[in-house]
């Protein structure tokens, strides 16, 4: 059975590719489209609960645009949902990502001009010039030391996942400000250049090989819970977001298997190394 997190279709259209269709639904080719907001929200439906988010300059298929409601799905994971059509822009081609677990974007090339607005680790740039110190921008001037080419990723996820320590908690989150388990994860896999699903399950399922039980874990490793995924910081320190300490955060190996499971989330389900 196909994930309804990333199959595009609903009960009105259906992308072109798909071999099945809800009777009267309609095959579309889909558009391309850029994220034209900071971060937002990837809705389960419109005006509905949050799933994921996305980030600026991160490219959508749109399959139906409907009473100012996009049905899209995100290229960077597959994952589909809505969003507010007015937040998409034409799609062009990205050339830099930002490399930092933040940076802005100004009115001119100026530390003390405007801020245009805040972008996250992982947006997405098409730098058209260069202004002494900063990369030019049609949204703005942003300082070249924040970015990297695209296709020169990072090299270890653990030191890009560091990067949010303090990050408040966000369930469903994929930004600077606000993050979930699995949206550390996979913000730390993409940058370096690794694909990575959305959500805890499907990285369970997808990313690395399975360890057996007692095998001595090392830095880079994942241990998975039911809805939950963490990092191992070092063999006895985990790293990861959490609602117990409503951040980004590290916290020791056991301390963590033991309170999870005094909370009722069950036992350790999966300890993972990338390939």
């Amino acid at each position: 059975m196909s994930d309804p997190r990333r199959t595009p279709a609903n009960s009105r259209v259906v992308a072109a590719h798909l071999p099945d269709a809800a009777p009267g639904a309609v095959r579309v080719s889909g558009a391309p489209r850029r994220i034209a907001r900071p971060v937002i929200d990837l809705l389960r439906v419109p005006g509905g609960a949050r799933d994921r988010q996305l980030l600026f300059g991160e490219t959508v298929t749109v399959y139906e645009d409907r009473d100012g409601w996009a049905f899209v799905q995100a290229e960077r994971d597959g994952y589909v949902g809505y969003l507010r059509t007015d937040m998409l822009a034409p799609a062009r081609t990205a050339t830099h990502w930002v490399a930092t677990p933040a940076t802005h974007a100004y009115a001119e090339p100026d530390m003390k001009s405007p801020d245009l607005m805040a972008l996250s680790l992982g947006s997405r740039l098409t730098v058209t010039g260069t202004r002494g110190r900063f990369a030019e921008t049609p949204d703005g001037f942003v300082p070249w030391v924040h970015l990297r080419e695209i296709g020169v990723p990072m090299s270890d996820p653990v030191a890009v996942a560091r990067l949010f320590l303090g990050t408040p908690y966000l369930w469903g989150g994929n930004s600077w400000w606000g993050i979930d388990c699995s949206g550390l994860v996979q913000a730390a896999m993409l940058a370096c250049g690794i694909p990575c699903p959305g959500d805890s399950d499907q990285q369970e399922a997808e990313l690395g090989e399975l360890l057996p039980p007692n095998m001595p874990p090392q830095r880079g490793d994942l241990l998975f819970w039911k809805g939950h995924v963490a990092f191992f910081a070092d063999a006895d320190v985990l790293l990861h977001a959490n609602a117990h300490h409503m951040a980004v955060a590290v916290e020791p190996l056991q301390k963590a298997i033991d309170r999870i499971a005094g909370q009722g989330d069950g036992p350790v389900t999966a300890h993972k190394r990338l390939r």
